[in-house]
C-alpha cells in the first residue's frame, strides 16, 4: 500500500507539471512613464548605449562590469556587450531599429547565467507637452524549465520593477538635460 504522504506529493507534482505545461510560452513585459521633455531628449539617452550608464538599473547592480561597444556609435547597428556579476550576467544588445525620435528596437541576447533572446522596444510619443515613454520586452519561454521558472517567479513583477527604476532615472535625466 502506498504511503499517503508519497501519494500527496505525487499528486502535487503532477498538478505542477500540468500547470507548467499549459502555460503560454510567449510573454510581454511593459512599463510606461510620462516625461516633461520633448521625445528627442529621452530618445537620445536610449539610442546611444554609452548613455545607458546614466539611467539603466543594471548599470547600478554591477558598477565594475566589463562593457564593450561595437558597430555604429549610436542607432541601428550599435552593439553593447557586457559581462558582470551574478545579478547582471553576460549578454549583448544590438539596436536593430532606430526611428528618431519615436522608436528604438533592440535584439537582447542573454548568454549567462541562462540563454535567451528577446525583442525590446522603447517608444517615445509626444503627449501633453511632454513624452510618454514605453519600455517593452517580448520573448518566449521555450523550455519546460523556463516555463517552470516563470510559474515560480513573477517575471512581470521582477523585471517590471527594473523597468520602472530605469524609466524613473531616464525621466530625471531627460527632464534635467537642455
Amino acid at each position: 500500500m502506498t504511503h499517503p504522504l508519497l501519494a500527496a506529493v505525487a499528486v502535487l507534482a503532477a498538478v505542477f507539471i500540468l500547470v507548467v505545461a499549459t502555460r503560454p510560452a510567449r510573454f510581454r513585459i511593459e512599463r510606461s512613464i510620462a516625461i516633461a521633455a520633448p521625445p528627442e531628449r529621452a530618445f537620445a539617452h536610449v539610442n546611444d548605449f554609452r548613455n545607458w550608464v546614466g539611467w539603466s538599473p543594471w548599470e547600478r547592480m554591477d558598477p565594475t562590469m566589463k562593457k564593450t561597444f561595437d558597430g555604429a556609435p549610436a542607432g541601428a547597428g550599435a552593439i553593447y556587450s557586457w559581462a558582470g556579476n551574478s545579478k547582471v550576467g553576460e549578454g549583448r544588445m544590438t539596436i536593430e531599429r532606430s526611428e528618431p525620435p519615436a522608436v528604438v528596437g533592440l535584439k537582447l541576447e542573454f548568454l549567462k547565467p541562462w540563454q535567451a533572446t528577446n525583442a525590446t522596444t522603447f517608444s517615445f510619443v509626444a503627449a501633453d507637452g511632454g513624452t510618454k515613454v514605453t519600455w517593452a520586452m517580448e520573448g518566449e519561454n521555450r523550455t519546460f524549465g523556463a516555463k517552470a521558472f516563470a510559474v515560480v517567479m513573477n517575471m512581470d513583477k521582477l523585471v517590471g520593477r527594473d523597468f520602472e527604476k530605469g524609466l524613473a532615472s531616464l525621466k530625471t535625466l531627460a527632464e534635467g538635460s537642455s
